[in-house]
């Protein structure tokens, strides 16, 4: 079994911007990734497969809702921690950070904002400790990037709520103890609804034959004739703005993950480059192969300054949407086109499963389209600095 021998680059010195906090929990979280999941994770790909003995460790590095406060069972820290999280486990694999940024911030986050007290004392703590886990189900069949469009809805039937309707591309629903669902009731307003596993008429089928986050579990939600108790919807928040709320921070933490998949390849390349005899030298003296690293870790560098100052914000309270949105498009393509090197720079060794970039590759490949596409992304910037939507 390989040993990892990840070595983070730094080049502008950023962890002079951070403080003890935020170093100790990423050192954990890094530390955790290289024990629990490095030694597991080509074989879970290679099998497509969620490795479940990790949920434990995921909970224990703080994972499930760090910024969660601790009279509901999360970590209580800051935005930059959680970000710092997310780069180190998507360091490991996306799908992981998936796995843990869907139950972060598509169903901690939602609960806690959107819910009442009642709500937040029955599912957080579980949630945080990992006894329980989550989905979110958005997207559907005919309606990704216009999810405003959705047909899935909540009938009124005095004593309980009526849910019907369908949910695909869901991360975690093959498994999930608790989703929530975003639904239109009669009057089309879009309501948050917890749905349980064992309601009877809720199913969620497993999607097979991925190419891409095959770590990962991806599933359907199906909802036929599900009664929902009225305990169980949202009171706090409704129409488009509440799940897109929750999509900002799960954005902000994709932003942060890429990075750490990026920093991987590079890091991967980088010591390929130098141990590669060709011609009686290393190919990292070659020029062409110092140009590849050298934009890698200027790209990366770049990415780290951006993410640091939208933490800052995040912390702040000032963060925009379409902030959050220009950081999860940039960080993500810069991510891809660092696999994309990286792999060049191994030749054919970079298609095997002896090395993390073609994984990492195939993983990005999903990143760059969920929870908004990369042009959907663009057109977010493009309506912020010209004021004209061009959604439509």
């Amino acid at each position: 079994m390989a040993q990892d021998l990840f070595e983070a680059p730094d080049y502008y010195q950023l962890d002079e911007l951070l403080t003890d906090e935020h170093k100790l929990v990423r050192d954990a979280a890094r530390e955790w990734v290289k024990r629990d999941v490095s030694p597991i994770i080509e074989q879970a790909a290679q099998d497509a497969k969620f490795p479940t003995s990790i949920v434990k460790g995921l909970a224990s590095i703080g994972a499930f809702g760090p910024y969660i406060p601790e009279e509901y069972g999360g970590a209580g820290l800051d935005q930059m921690s959680y970000g710092l999280i997310m780069q180190e486990i998507e360091r490991g694999d996306s799908g992981v950070r998936s796995t843990a940024s869907v139950q972060s911030s598509l169903v901690m986050y939602p609960i806690w904002k959107y819910g009442n007290e009642e709500q937040r004392k029955k599912y957080l703590p579980k949630l945080a400790n990992g006894e329980y886990l989550g989905c979110f189900g958005l997207t559907e069949p005919d309606f990704g990037s216009n999810p405003g469009g959705m047909v899935t809805n909540i009938k009124d039937m005095g004593d309980y709520y009526l849910l019907n309707g369908a949910k695909m591309w869901i991360s975690n629903a093959p498994f999930a103890d608790v989703a929530v669902v975003w639904a239109k009731n009669e009057e089309g307003r879009i309501k948050g609804v917890i749905v349980e596993r064992g309601m009877e008429g809720f199913t969620t089928p497993e999607t097979h034959n991925k190419w891409s986050l095959r770590a990962s579990a991806t599933g359907e939600l199906i909802f036929d004739n599900v009664k929902i108790p009225k305990e169980n919807i949202l009171p706090n928040k409704d129409g488009l703005g509440a799940p897109l709320g929750c999509l900002d921070s799960a954005r902000y933490g994709i932003a942060w993950g890429a990075i750490g998949a990026a920093m991987d390849c590079y890091d991967t390349a980088l010591r390929y480059a130098k141990q590669r005899i060709q011609f009686d030298k290393p190919i990292a003296a070659t020029q062409l192969q110092q140009k590849k690293l050298a934009e890698m870790i200027t790209e990366i560098t770049k990415a780290q300054l951006l993410t640091w100052r939208l933490g800052t914000l995040r912390n702040e309270g000032r963060a925009t949407s379409a902030q959050i949105s220009m950081a999860k498009r940039n960080n993500v393509e810069m991510a891809l086109k660092i696999a994309r090197e990286a792999r060049q720079v191994l030749g054919a060794m970079g298609i095997t499963g002896e090395y993390s970039i073609m994984r990492h590759m195939m993983n990005l490949e999903s990143v760059v389209t969920y929870e908004g596409t990369h042009d959907i992304h663009l057109l977010i910037t493009g309506f912020d600095i010209t004021g004209l939507q061009a959604f439509k």
